[in-house]
């Protein structure tokens, strides 16, 4: 059985770069300086900074160590010697008043068996119970909000510096000699959140009942397979499971701890309605499918709650965020649902954590995330010192009157920054059948190229990075292993309105109108494309499209940016009914973890052509066949690399970069910044708070810090 450590020491950032090399099985993310700055100001919060103090702050960020707001990489130890586990444990107050009215069990008996305890060593010290974390969210779409604190429910995770395989709901993994069967051992005397226990038949009856139903999950995950050939999960005993496929694949020991439709988690999967994560409660869900009454009995049953027929039902009762009902095996459970003003979480009793004390984790009660009416509400809010711990939604182009208002507001700001090419890239519809003179030139290299050609980033990066970004293309950061080289970062991505212009001719848009707009060569007038951009959301997205707008009038082409909300757009991208839409790249760093941002493969989420995705993940028996040869290749390659060793992974990845830059199937902007979830506003009484956490899909940022470790300080 295989159980891991691993360890990370601070670096400068020069070396944090390189460091970055995503490798098969470790992603090497080392920590800036440990120094945190904040500044004082004697104004109310406000969304404008004072003129010096912006000046200041910008200054100090472009230099070298990002305003020395990016500290050392750090965070707790998970403890994997049964030998330190702890012998007796404590609980919660609010636990402890339920077990004394005898409205719950005793903690130990709440608890796995001793020896599969996952035990904490937290990051400075052991913690306070009680308290209420509060946080901002953006509606019922922003179900990520707390997925992301929640993964610990995931099968396996990645550690604090976002490079080892450390167990979770897992205690362990072994890999076969041949590499075929991964086997995965549970912890006996874990439970649900109702106290029912957690088995392999939980992982079963998700296999055999849900995953393999079509109704339920009409085209199979991509990562389930290799080369093409899907695999199977098999019960070995009560509490053991084991993947087994016809070739060998022991990198899908990653697929699991990775942020993947089968890796990612029960609650996280339920949230997106996508049916994933490797297992659930098998003894609740059974009741809303047809096998274990009836279609009528079921059906009847979404009628009454006005659903249309029973998978629709089910989508909504299998969501955590959704249904307050449904059982979890996450540290904090939903009380108050999404779809609400206040979305509410309290502790999970049956939580199967423990400090290294052995005091029941998490320490904090309860998590409320009031709702903002957009971004900018969020983040003044923020600036007043309204939430605890916020990393999502904060405005990198705020970060000055952040600093302003810190000591007023009494938080620290820390910076994370990510390693993907693009904190917004502009997806394309590249399976776009709508409008079929433009769906032609979609799909038109010249085209694409021309677009990008047409685009400043350097202005993109000054307005809205305040210059701290790397302007480019969606490639990740050139010291990254998977990085095709430093001229793929600038390839298709440099200002050049000559070219851009030539291409567009080339094209035959050669025809303008007395506005110098390019027209449609089907004699119907004026070229309009359409940009979707998503308003509430981590960028302003739309305020950068609308730029992107300006600039593309010097090349003659007309866009209209159509915000809309998240659900919405990504409706429109999953029925290939958008031209292009704005969006980040984040994850695809981690090319063979998170590749949806990168290539249209994954039918989970996709924006670069849905219909091409459904036609890769079902080998070709759902959705469209790509007509560019360059994209089948690079499926080829995709496909082909899962089955191969390290040397030939890295080979492949970077091809496959080569070809996504050289295609401009997904248009880069600006990225490698803290843009993206990087920007964290921290109360000053917040504990085990780390100076700089790993700022990536597939450590489900903040998770792999372990929020179930932070608390309140007295």
């Amino acid at each position: 059985m295989t159980t891991e450590r691993s360890k990370s020491k601070g670096v400068s950032r020069r070396e944090f770069l390189r460091l970055a090399a995503l490798t098969t099985g470790s992603v090497a993310f080392g920590g800036y300086l440990p120094q945190v700055a904040t500044a004082a100001a004697e104004t109310p919060p406000t969304l404008a900074p004072t003129a010096t103090g912006a000046a200041n702050a910008i200054a100090a960020l472009q230099a070298d160590d990002l305003g020395g707001l990016v500290g050392k990489l750090e965070g707790p130890t998970i403890i994997l010697d049964v030998a330190e586990f702890p012998k007796t444990f404590a609980e919660a107050p609010m636990l402890a008043e339920l077990v004394t009215a005898g409205d719950l069990p005793p903690v130990e008996e709440r608890l796995p068996d001793p020896e599969d305890l996952l035990v904490i060593q937290p990051l400075t010290e052991i913690g306070q119970y009680g308290g209420t974390w509060r946080r901002a969210f953006t509606g019922p779409a922003d179900h990520e909000n707390g997925n992301r604190i929640n993964s610990n429910d995931k099968i396996l995770h990645f550690d604090y510096t976002g490079s080892k395989i450390v167990p979770a709901l897992a205690k362990g993994w072994e890999v076969s000699e041949d590499g075929k069967t991964i086997t995965i051992f549970l912890r006996k005397g874990a439970k649900w959140s109702d106290g029912q226990p957690l088995t392999a038949d939980d992982f079963m009856f998700w296999f055999e009942d849900i995953y393999s139903n079509p109704e339920i999950v009409p085209t199979p995950f991509p990562e389930m397979q290799i080369n093409g050939k899907p695999g199977v999960m098999k019960k070995v005993d009560d509490f053991t499971i084991a993947f087994e496929f016809p070739e060998a694949y022991p990198y899908f020991v990653y697929v699991l701890a990775g942020s993947t439709g089968i890796g990612a988690g029960f609650a996280t999967r339920g949230a997106f309605g996508t049916f994933g994560g490797g297992y659930c409660p098998a003894h609740y869900i059974k009741q809303f499918l047809p096998k274990y009454s009836s279609e009528e009995e079921v059906n009847k049953m979404a009628t009454d709650e006005g659903f249309d027929n029973w998978v629709s039902l089910l989508k909504n009762k299998y969501s955590w965020a959704l249904n307050p009902d449904v059982p979890v095996m996450t540290p904090w459970r939903t009380t108050s649902p999404i779809n609400t003003p206040t979305w509410t979480m309290e502790r999970n009793p049956y939580f199967w954590a423990v400090d290294i004390e052995g005091n029941q984790l998490p320490y904090i009660d309860k998590i409320t995330m009031t709702l903002a009416e957009n971004v900018e509400v969020a983040n003044l809010r923020a600036i007043a010192g309204e939430y605890d711990i916020q990393e999502r939604h904060m405005g990198l182009a705020k970060l000055p009157v952040f600093l302003e208002n810190a000591e007023k507001g009494d938080y620290t700001v820390h910076l994370d920054p990510a390693f993907n090419g693009s904190d917004v890239a502009i997806h394309m519809g590249n399976a776009y059948t709508g409008d079929p003179v433009i769906a032609k030139l979609i799909q038109n290299k010249d085209f694409r190229h021309a677009l990008s050609l047409g685009i400043d980033r350097d202005q993109l990066n000054e307005a809205f990075w305040l210059g701290v970004g790397v302007p480019g293309s969606t490639a990740p950061a050139e010291d990254t292993i998977y990085s095709p080289g430093v001229d793929y970062r600038s390839k298709w991505c440099t200002l050049n309105l000559d070219e851009a212009n030539a291409l567009l001719d080339k094209v035959g848009l050669t025809e303008k109108d007395s506005e110098g707009f390019r027209l449609r060569p089907d004699g119907k007038g004026r070229l309009q494309l359409e940009m979707i951009t998503v308003g509430g959301a981590f960028v302003p997205y739309t305020q950068i499209g609308e730029m992107i707008k300006q600039q593309w009038k010097e090349i003659g082409i007309d866009v209209n940016v159509k915000e809309t909300e998240r659900n919405i757009a990504f409706g429109m991208t999953a029925n290939n009914e958008h031209q292009m839409i704005t969006w980040a790249n984040d994850g695809s760093e981690m090319l063979y973890l998170f590749a949806r941002h990168a290539l249209p493969i994954d039918p989970n989420e996709c924006h670069m052509g849905m219909a091409y995705a459904k036609w890769y993940a079902s080998n070709g028996e759902q959705g469209t066949k790509p007509t560019d040869p360059e994209m089948l290749r690079a499926f080829d390659l995709y496909r082909e690399a899962f089955g191969l060793d390290e040397a030939g992974q890295i080979k492949n990845a970077q091809e496959i970069w080569k070809i996504i830059v050289e295609q401009q199937w997904s248009i880069g902007t600006v990225g490698q910044s803290p843009a993206f979830m990087g920007v964290r506003i921290v109360k000053n009484n917040m504990g085990n708070i780390p100076a700089r956490q790993v700022n990536a899909q597939h450590a489900r940022t903040p998770c792999s810090s372990q929020p179930i470790t932070f608390f309140f300080k007295a």
